[in-house]
């Protein structure tokens, strides 16, 4: 293990979880806006549905670890909502058996410390005329719809409103745009660059708005190591350093709510040249 102990956020789930931190991806995005803060740890696995979750989920969260996680976002449900294949194999779950799924995840992450936050997201809206023509025919008889992905997504928004757990409602959110499919979709089911943006916007509100004690939203959480140094580069004045490690470099500013950027003032939000 390395020292000194950050804070965890886990990425759960399947593709959408696996790709998230190529650059540009939602993952991506918050590992930059968590550094010297929290550590995202990825566990990922492209064509998992809540089956394959189950099946390992002690052996990702085991109740004996020395440490837990401080959040884990999870991500379930467009594999299982395809729709099932004649031989009966393929990633297609019934509906009543994902919720039941979903909720074995969320009962055993809420097990391992009170203190622990969830946040489930749903599967975004699928463009099947983009998949159709990204993939061809290689999803015929175990086809995505954009049905049976709004079908898992209120099952799993109403599954979080009764264990008061977090749920990003992909499904919808995606769609308040008539052109969602162009602009947030890559192949018809994975986020494309503005899509992770757009993941990731969804996540830090859920994050500044949860009243959660201690707050994991990334301008509230300390900095590590944050003592002024004679280290750091020389002030104006020649006799003293400027401590950068709370400076919020140009690029995460885009992040910030407008009264955060005022209220941080000049000073902090300068470039940092590294």
């Amino acid at each position: 293990m390395v020292g000194p102990g950050r804070p965890q956020f886990v990425l759960f789930g399947s593709s959408i979880v696996q790709i998230s931190l190529r650059v540009g991806g939602w993952g991506s995005i918050l590992a930059d806006l968590y550094d010297r803060k929290a550590d995202i740890i990825l566990r990922g696995y492209t064509g998992w549905n809540s089956r394959n979750a189950l099946e390992v989920l002690n052996k990702i969260f085991p109740q004996d670890a020395a440490v837990h996680p401080c959040l884990v976002i999870v991500y379930f449900g467009g594999n299982d909502a395809m729709q099932p294949h004649p031989s009966g194999l393929g990633s297609h779950v019934p509906l009543s058996e994902y919720v039941e799924n979903m909720k074995k995840i969320a009962l055993h992450l809420k097990s391992l410390d009170e203190k622990l936050r969830i946040i489930f997201m749903t599967s975004p809206p699928v463009h099947e005329a983009t998949v159709l023509q990204y993939y061809g025919n290689q999803l015929d008889k175990q086809e995505r719809t954009n049905e049976a992905c709004r079908v898992y997504a209120e099952a799993l928004v109403e599954l979080g409103r009764q264990m008061d757990v977090k749920v990003i409602q992909l499904w919808r959110a995606f769609q308040h745009r008539d052109d969602w499919g162009a602009a947030y979709l890559s192949d018809g089911i994975h986020p494309s660059v503005e899509g992770n943006k757009f993941v990731a916007k969804e996540i830090l509100k859920v994050l500044r708005e949860a009243e959660w004690q201690p707050s994991l939203y990334w301008l509230s959480m300390p900095t590590e190591f944050s003592d002024n140094s004679p280290y750091y580069g020389i002030a104006p004045d020649g006799k003293t350093t400027v401590n950068v490690s709370d400076t919020v470099a140009q690029w995460k500013i885009q992040w910030m709510e407008p009264s955060e950027v005022e209220a941080m003032g000049s000073k902090s939000s300068v470039s940092v040249l590294y």
